[in-house]
């Protein structure tokens, strides 16, 4: 699991294959943002006890951004030796007084002014100015116990995600997109890739009269999974009415099928009740679906364009073209 946060390889796949993401942490809870994935870049972790002390740093409040980020990538510093925790003050000072070090940790926590006394006792005992000056910039920190429980809880997802890969996506995709597209991502890779370079020319096109809205950078959030995920070798299988549920994604034939909530215009209570029609007995015609499960004309007509109706006949009367 720890080769996620050095490369790509894991997962079997290239950096040029996802638009030059060169860590396997896209989807994974702590690591997956952008933010995230360069500060694993520029620590560069060997050790699980490393992504705690990560995910430290990214919780916390000019803990890394002007403050380890520039100690660690000027050689001050190393990860196992920078602040990252609240528990790294007092231990590290452990070898002062024990209730005075404890002082620091909680003054700094809460960015309060360090005691002079305090200061000069750190620098007696061999404390470099440097750790002192960073703790006088944090204005929050996290405690260790969170970032580790948070951290145990990626490294299990993060198992999966190389293991058992089409549950981790189903999982993904049920529980974590909110800019899922099945137009735009279950028509194929081709189809996808373009839709995320179109969102990727608005986004660094420096024109803000048509910028991204939250909905569309979500759907740049969800479609690198996606991207990631044919990028693997694994496909989506056309909705099938028959098989689909309303909001989960499920494994149908070494595929995933996409929930029917995944298609655009089309919300949690319809789309139960189009599970539930179905599950009544295959449709004799539009109009018999429509009836069946009470949506209207326009989410009708939306499915029959994507082609999730297949041929069924407008009308539950036969005419004599449909003999012949």
């Amino acid at each position: 699991v720890m080769s996620l946060f050095r490369s790509t390889e894991a997962l079997g796949i290239r950096p040029e294959d996802i638009q030059g993401v060169r860590l396997g942490c896209l989807g994974i809870p702590e690591f997956g943002t952008s933010f995230a994935m360069q500060m694993v870049e520029d620590t560069k972790p060997r050790y699980f006890s490393d992504l705690i002390r990560i995910s430290g740093l990214s919780h916390g409040t000019d803990v890394y951004l002007n403050n380890a980020q520039d100690l660690i990538l000027q050689g001050v510093t190393t990860l196992q030796d920078a602040i990252c925790c609240r528990d790294d003050i007092m231990v590290y000072l452990m070898h002062m007084d024990p209730g005075e070090s404890f002082s620091i940790m909680e003054a700094t926590r809460k960015h309060k002014p360090l005691k002079e006394e305090w200061c000069s006792d750190m620098l007696k005992r061999g404390v470099p100015q440097w750790y002192i000056d960073a703790c006088k910039k944090i204005k929050y920190m996290f405690p260790k116990a969170h970032a580790a429980a948070y951290v145990m809880m990626a490294w299990r997802i993060g198992y999966c995600k190389i293991f058992y890969p089409l549950a981790y996506y189903a999982a993904y995709f049920s529980i974590r997109a909110t800019g899922f597209s099945y137009e735009g991502m279950c028509q194929g890779k081709e189809r996808l890739e373009f839709l995320l370079a179109e969102l990727k020319k608005r986004d660094y096109s420096g024109n803000r009269v048509n910028p991204l809205t939250p909905k569309e950078e979500d759907m740049v959030k969800d479609g690198r999974i996606a991207q990631e995920m044919y990028a693997r070798g694994f496909s989506f299988l056309p909705i099938d009415l028959y098989r689909v549920k309303a909001t989960q994604f499920t494994i149908v034939d070494g595929k995933i099928m996409p929930a029917l909530t995944a298609i655009d215009g089309l919300g949690e209570s319809a789309a139960e009740q189009i599970v539930r029609a179905a599950a009544e007995g295959q449709f004799i015609s539009k109009d018999d679906f429509r009836a069946r499960s009470g949506v209207g004309q326009t989410i009708c007509d939306l499915l029959d364009k994507l082609g999730i109706l297949g041929k069924l006949p407008e009308s539950n009367q036969l005419s004599l073209f449909d003999l012949m």
